[in-house]
Formats: C-alpha cells, sequence, structure tokens
C-alpha cells in the first residue's frame, strides 16, 4: 500500500513539474505564457443613450469586452443604480463563471424579482455571455449547443391608430424587407367599449391584412389596455382576418385570466414582456398561450431566458421575444433564436416610433449583420453577441444622455388608463 501511496505521490509531483517547466519553456523562447489565473471582470461602465436605453461595458483584465443593455423604459436611471450596485459582486471576478453570478446577482440580496433587478441582472447576463463568446472565439449560440436553425424571421411595429395610418406604414415595412408587422389594437379604451371602438379596432386589422395580402402576417397588440369581457369580444370579431397573433389581452397581474381567453378563440395568443422569469411564465403557459415573449434585458438576460425557452417547449409554446430596444438586445435575443428549436419570430426596433435623437443602428460598427433578406435577418456568425458596438458612438451619446419617460393615461372621467 505505502509503494502504491508513493507512487500516486510520485505521479502528482510529475506533473506539477513538467506544468512549471512548461511555463518556463514558454516564457524563456519569448512566446505568451499560458495564463495561470482566471481573468477577473476589471471595470463596469453604464452609459444611458438617447433614444431611452442603457447600455452596460464589462472589462476583464486581459482586455476582453462584453457590451449588455439593462434597462426598463422609462426607468433607466434606476436600474443603472442597480447595475451598480450588482458590480460590487462581479468586480475581481472570473467572467466566465456566468451561472453562479446569476444565481448570486438574482438572489444573494434575499429579496428577489421585479423589472428593476431582473433588467439590472439582463444586461451584465448579456455582457458575460459577450466576454465568454469572445473569449473561445465563438458566438454564443455555439454556446448553448450550436445552431438550430440559419436564419430568424423578423417583425416591425406599424402603429394602429387609423386605417390610412397603418396601411402606409405597412407598405413602408414592406419596402424595408420586412413580411409581419405588429400594431395596436386601439389606443386610449375605456374600460368596457361601445360598438364603435370595436369597428375602429376591426377597420384597422381589416386595412393590414388588405396591404399584407395572404403571405404578410400581422400580430395585433392590445397592451394590457382591453378588459376581459372586450377582449372576449373584440378577439372574435378579428379571428376571420387571421391575425398572426394577439399579445397581452390582459394585464400581467391577471395572468390567472389567460385560460379564459385562450379557450375562446382559434388566435394565438401571445403574452410575456411584462414577465420577468420562469416561475412568472408558468400560470401563462399552464392556461394556453401559444406564443410567450420575454425580454432579454428585463427577463434575467441570455440565461433565464434560454431556461424559459425549454419550459415553454413542453407546453408546444413557441417564443417571439419582446425588442422594441438597442441593438444589443437585439442581438441577445437572436443568439437565443439560434439556439432553442420552439423560435417562431423575432421583433426588431427599427425605424420605431420611439426612437427619437437615436436609432439602432446608430451604435454599430457594422450594420449588415441586421440586414433584412426577405423577412430574415441571417444567422450571426462573429464571436460573442455577433455585433461590433462602437464604442465612440455609444460614449457621444452618452454625453447628452436622455430622461425618457412614459406617457400616463387618463379615461374621460380623470381615472387612470392603461398605456
Amino acid at each position: 500500500m505505502r509503494e502504491r501511496y508513493q507512487a500516486r505521490i510520485r505521479q502528482k509531483t510529475y506533473v506539477i513539474v513538467c506544468t512549471q517547466q512548461y511555463f518556463s519553456t514558454v516564457e524563456k523562447i519569448g512566446g505568451p505564457a499560458p495564463r495561470r489565473d482566471p481573468m477577473q471582470i476589471a471595470r463596469i461602465e453604464t452609459f444611458l443613450v438617447p433614444p431611452r436605453w442603457l447600455f452596460v461595458r464589462v472589462e476583464t483584465d486581459t482586455g476582453v469586452v462584453g457590451w449588455g443593455e439593462p434597462v426598463v423604459e422609462g426607468r433607466a436611471e434606476t436600474v443603472r443604480t442597480a447595475v451598480e450596485q450588482l458590480s460590487e459582486i462581479l468586480l475581481g471576478a472570473d467572467p466566465l463563471r456566468i451561472q453562479d453570478h446569476w444565481q448570486v446577482m438574482t438572489k444573494g440580496s434575499f429579496y428577489r424579482g421585479g423589472p428593476i433587478l431582473s433588467s439590472a441582472v439582463a444586461g451584465l447576463d448579456q455582457a458575460l455571455w459577450d466576454i465568454a463568446g469572445k473569449h473561445a472565439g465563438l458566438p454564443v449560440h455555439v454556446l448553448l449547443g450550436g445552431p438550430v436553425r440559419d436564419r430568424i424571421r423578423m417583425y416591425g411595429w406599424v402603429g394602429g391608430d387609423e386605417p390610412a395610418e397603418v396601411a402606409d406604414a405597412i407598405s413602408a415595412r414592406l419596402e424595408q424587407g420586412l413580411t409581419a408587422v405588429k400594431m395596436n389594437a386601439s389606443g386610449r379604451f375605456d374600460r368596457i367599449s361601445n360598438n364603435r371602438e370595436i369597428d375602429a379596432i376591426v377597420a384597422r386589422v381589416a386595412a393590414a391584412r388588405d396591404v399584407l395580402g395572404d403571405t404578410g402576417d400581422v400580430g395585433v397588440d392590445f397592451h394590457g389596455r382591453i378588459s376581459l369581457p372586450d377582449a372576449r369580444r373584440i378577439i372574435p370579431a378579428i379571428e376571420p382576418l387571421r391575425p398572426m397573433f394577439v399579445e397581452e389581452p390582459t394585464t400581467p397581474e391577471n395572468s390567472h385570466l389567460l385560460r379564459r381567453i385562450t379557450e375562446s378563440t382559434s388566435v394565438p395568443i401571445a403574452t410575456g414582456e411584462r414577465l420577468f422569469g420562469r416561475h412568472e411564465f408558468l400560470p401563462a403557459l399552464q392556461a394556453g398561450i401559444a406564443i410567450a415573449q420575454p425580454d432579454l434585458s428585463h427577463a434575467g438576460g441570455i440565461s433565464e431566458v434560454h431556461r424559459i425557452a425549454s419550459l415553454a417547449e413542453i407546453y408546444d409554446v413557441q417564443l417571439a421575444p419582446h425588442c422594441p430596444l438597442g441593438p444589443i438586445a437585439l442581438a441577445s435575443s437572436l443568439q437565443i433564436g439560434f439556439a432553442v428549436p420552439n423560435y417562431f419570430i423575432q421583433e426588431q426596433s427599427i425605424g420605431i416610433h420611439y426612437n427619437e435623437d437615436g436609432e439602432v443602428l446608430d451604435y454599430l460598427a457594422d450594420t449588415s449583420v441586421f440586414d433584412f433578406h426577405s423577412g430574415y435577418i441571417e444567422r450571426l456568425t462573429a464571436p460573442g453577441l455577433g455585433i461590433e458596438i462602437d464604442e465612440a458612438a455609444v460614449r457621444e451619446a452618452a454625453a447628452r444622455g436622455h430622461a425618457w419617460r412614459g406617457p400616463i393615461w387618463r379615461h374621460k372621467d380623470g381615472g387612470f388608463a392603461e398605456w
């Protein structure tokens, strides 16, 4: 037994000696010595950039830089503070321990959840995956198991206030190279609608169908503005126009009402932009939604949305991530899309009405990665998130900053109305 033990000791000593000799040999011949210690996160910066976004830049001590987009629209400054607090966890740590960092960031303060914390985590998680991909020389979707598709179908937002405006906006999107759009069902909507309001919704969707013909698709976004009884009246009225989906037919806190909608129509029901993790998606999935819409900048980033996709697959639910945001959120969404099988379509905000004083493509060194090809974006192949951020443009825009806020709507009687 002693001889076996001494042999094991000699074997371990041999490995250590050989490793030390390898390092000294590399150093003698002038080559770069392999790194003995893991990378460390050396610097974290945030940038408020127009029109309404927040970017985060994470730099390692080896010079590898990752970018993320942690933002809640209208609360960017609050999320920025959360990112600064979470940075205390990450500075000096190994950036490749992504899942461990996610656990600590989401659970380490004991109190959990909510859009501010989840969005701050989401942007940092995106940046860590970007670093991991660049460190490995691979796109993130390869790190997630490799591509399951070569391109992803895209859609854009077109408004929805007047039939004539809808038709013109859709025509512009078709010229842009898209084959699918999304429109609001209405503007401010009464708690219980009248016939005129319902007829106006039907007319707008009909106008969209006229322009799109039989080959194009339109999603109809209720935006949580419409009550349950009205949703059950309006969806059957537009069902003959074959919408691609109806989005947010009720507010996120009323997910317990979704089954009463899904069981009353053949139109696919979509929701999820205001749900921030697997546990919040579970009741919606159990209620029979057809399309889950997690936001990569809200729902815990790449790590959590990848898990949401797996959960959704169990319920035969497709993913169509919410993304009226910037280039980093879009690239993160696409990385998920290339890696998960149950992916339906991707929202993007190039040319959306929110984009004043700043556009998606303004912050990219190479905008061709987001070119549309017959309604699709081709698979991103560059390492990390697959995009190159124009850092000079980001810093210049951050000098202008922004203080974007969502509108506050009122009903005719002065009471609060859902936006």
